[in-house]
């Protein structure tokens, strides 16, 4: 199976799991609102857990409540995100955030009810191998999600606008290493802590390849469409904010992406041909267009 053709279909089972279980809760506002977020996008964080679950012999039923829980997360963060008192974007995937399309509290609260939901799914007998595992994976995805990564993350963002001159280029990498890198992180070591295994490897791999991934959006941010990327485009540029390509240029950006590919791909040695599709993975990051 082809790369593309492989995260499609992971693509596919993460969102049906995802929205089957958005479905069981009560009907009303904050599960349409709940759905509506949660639909669409690469799910490349579920393919990192369903890819890197396979890597340590789990197959993709056993991986999807996992898959399904940091697509929850990231579906969260995006709506936050894009909140008057965040990013204040009225764009996402091609269609009105959620704020827009409903209000600022369903947009919190379908928010809050998405990161719950991720715990949730974590929780079940279903989401790993015995009890230790699933204790794992739920006090790593609190730290990833929280304010040692994704919130910390968003906070040093918030507080760059407010800043009296442009961040560095090592401010920016513990800022992205936060707000993007730390649910790759997560997604990325998944199977290893399902089985017990030693994350090292995947660790570094999701490393590199979660600064490339944010290097790539910067470049689109400057050199990509609103049609292809379904968001609005150039606001940082406009804000005057620091961005891997404002303080590297985009060659730079460019150079600096394709060396952190090369790292996240030496980093998967130790398992060999059977990393192939996470090599591809890295190599997709630099080259999508949305």
């Amino acid at each position: 199976m082809s790369f593309a053709a492989r995260l499609a279909e992971t693509a596919a089972l993460t969102e049906a799991h995802l929205l089957a279980a958005i479905a069981a809760y009560p009907p009303g506002t904050i599960r349409d609102a709940m759905a509506y977020a949660a639909r669409g996008g690469k799910r490349l964080r579920g393919f990192l857990v369903l890819e890197s679950a396979r890597l340590h012999g789990l197959s993709d039923a056993q991986a999807l409540d996992a898959a399904a829980a940091i697509e929850a997360v990231h579906a969260y963060s995006l709506v936050h995100d894009d909140l008057p008192c965040m990013d204040d974007d009225d764009l996402r995937r091609g269609q009105p955030t959620v704020h827009v399309k409903w209000d600022e509290a369903t947009a919190v609260l379908a928010g809050d009810a998405l990161q719950t939901l991720a715990y949730e799914l974590l929780s079940r007998a279903s989401a790993a191998p015995d009890d230790a595992a699933r204790v794992a994976l739920i006090g790593a995805l609190a730290q990833a999600a929280g304010a040692r990564g994704m919130v910390q993350g968003q906070a040093l963002d918030i507080a760059a606008e407010a800043a009296a001159s442009p961040l560095t280029l090592e401010q920016i990498t513990e800022l992205q290493a936060g707000k993007t890198g730390a649910l790759i992180g997560w997604a990325a070591c998944a199977g290893a802590r399902m089985v017990g295994a030693d994350p090292a490897p995947l660790a570094a791999y999701a490393a590199a390849l979660g600064l490339a991934f944010q290097i790539a959006d910067d470049i689109l941010d400057i050199e990509g469409s609103t049609e292809k990327t379904g968001k609005r485009l150039r606001k940082d540029e406009a804000a005057g904010k620091a961005t891997f390509v404002s303080l590297l240029g985009l060659d730079g950006a460019r150079d600096r992406a394709r060396v952190l590919v090369g790292q996240a791909e030496a980093a998967l040695s130790p398992y060999g041909d059977a990393a192939d599709s996470l090599r591809q993975a890295a190599r997709f990051v630099i080259a999508r267009d949305s």
